[in-house]
């Protein structure tokens, strides 16, 4: 890669940044109006965001597929089949929603008891929000295969803006609760679904074309196991702490997920770069995209674990300047937080590198660790109980931290060290 294209690389991430940057203060700025309501309220709030993102794991490897398929899409064949994918995508997934849906709303009762919701339109609000993150990465994928990052940056902060104005009116001058901000947050989605749907016309509107089923499951269902262990990962422990813990206690926990949130914000967007570079480009172009993504990455994320663990009341004093007072006794977690998810960016750049190579072999193992990750949880859960509020929030981010590391070992074996491995078995063989 030429230094040419190596500002060029880091032009397009540095928008991509400015993008999640936009959306993330956007997204934080809800969160000292939101920091209000009632405190139970506030942590079902955080719970939900994450139960949101969770719903999204059957389209975890969608955008990666499609940013993969539009990337190769250079012939007018290729193009059709294109358009046809993605239309029957969006069929595909309105059809999973309308399902998850039914059996969310069918189930409102055991999940609401056991998520600690009082009221159950928050809950309907976020099986609403299942629709947007089904249909998202099929239109952001198009969008980061054709390397439209203006596009793609827009649809970033136009949800982080939608999501701030409606949380404006519905929770500090209506004075709603934790149903009225997931409410928000569904407005700020379908805004930046039809962004993404205006984006992606000229994609869609491409006339013929089929989509065989079967050859495409078999790349799209590897990249979701693998993709999704890593948002599991990422998003369970939340869920877990709203169940084991009095609903008032649990906001605090969700202070530290805020604040290992920012730090994604400011390193996910360089993979999404990474990613159409590696699948559409061979040899040293793709070897040059991963190192600039490792850099950008490692050092962004870096400097912010850094500042964390030096003043971890900062970050906490930033997002809830108006009642910081509330929240400084999640200062212990913030470190804790801030590496973990340092691990877990690092490990999502190596495993979206080998998932871009189509090299599956690391699938099997990041679900393996994200099923180690629950059973962690479920280990530590019976001493919780006795243990002081804060002690037993530090011991499950020390969970989160041993998988995020885990994570990360096993993506930095199966990038450099399993190569190795297998030259050095061949030599022996010999």
């Amino acid at each position: 890669m030429s230094a040419d294209s190596g500002r060029h690389f880091f032009k397009q991430a540095g928008w991509l940044v400015a993008a999640n940057l936009g959306c993330g203060l956007f997204m934080f700025a809800v969160h000292p109006i939101a920091s209000k309501m009632e405190a139970a309220e506030y942590g079902v709030f955080l719970t939900l965001l994450k139960l949101f993102i969770l719903l999204g794991i059957p389209a975890a490897g969608l955008q990666a597929v499609l940013a993969l398929q539009t990337a190769m899409a250079k012939e007018p064949a290729a193009q059709a089949e294109l358009a046809a994918t993605v239309r029957a995508l969006l069929w595909a997934m309105s059809v999973l929603w309308l399902v998850m849906f039914i059996a969310g709303w069918l189930g409102r009762d055991v999940i609401c008891a056991t998520l600690k919701i009082s009221n159950p339109n928050a809950l309907l609000a976020t099986l609403g929000l299942g629709l947007t993150t089904l249909w998202l990465p099929v239109l952001r994928g198009v969008l980061q295969g054709r390397q439209d990052f203006a596009g793609l940056g827009w649809t970033l902060v136009i949800d982080g803006i939608g999501r701030f104005s409606m949380v404006v009116v519905l929770v500090m001058l209506l004075h709603g609760q934790a149903a009225s901000a997931m409410s928000a947050s569904l407005f700020s989605q379908f805004g930046a679904v039809a962004l993404a749907w205006y984006a992606t016309r000229e994609v869609r509107a491409v006339p013929g074309g089929t989509f065989v089923w079967r050859p495409w499951l078999a790349r799209v269902v590897p990249l979701t196991l693998g993709l999704g262990a890593v948002i599991f990962i990422g998003s369970a422990d939340t869920l877990f702490v709203q169940s084991q813990f009095d609903r008032e206690l649990t906001r605090l926990y969700g202070a530290g997920v805020i604040v290992g949130f920012g730090l994604s914000q400011f390193t996910m967007p360089i993979a999404s770069v990474m990613f159409p570079k590696i699948a559409g480009g061979a040899g040293g172009g793709q070897d040059a995209a991963l190192r600039h993504t490792l850099l950008g990455t490692a050092a962004l994320g870096g400097a912010v674990a850094a500042v964390c663990s030096v003043v971890p009341t900062l970050p906490l004093r930033v997002v809830y300047f108006r009642n910081p007072a509330d929240f400084l006794p999640a200062a212990p977690l913030v470190p804790w937080f801030a590496w973990s998810i340092l691990f877990l960016v690092l490990a999502n750049v190596l495993i979206q590198n080998l998932l871009a190579r189509e090299r599956f072999a690391i699938v099997p193992w990041l679900v393996l660790i994200a099923a180690g990750f629950a059973v962690g949880l479920w280990w530590v859960q019976p001493r919780l109980g006795g243990m002081e509020p804060m002690a037993a929030f530090q011991l499950v981010v020390q969970v989160l931290g041993a998988a995020c590391v885990a994570l990360l070992g096993t993506a930095v074996f199966f990038t450099w060290g399993s190569s190795k491995f297998k030259v050095q078995s061949s030599k022996s063989a010999v």
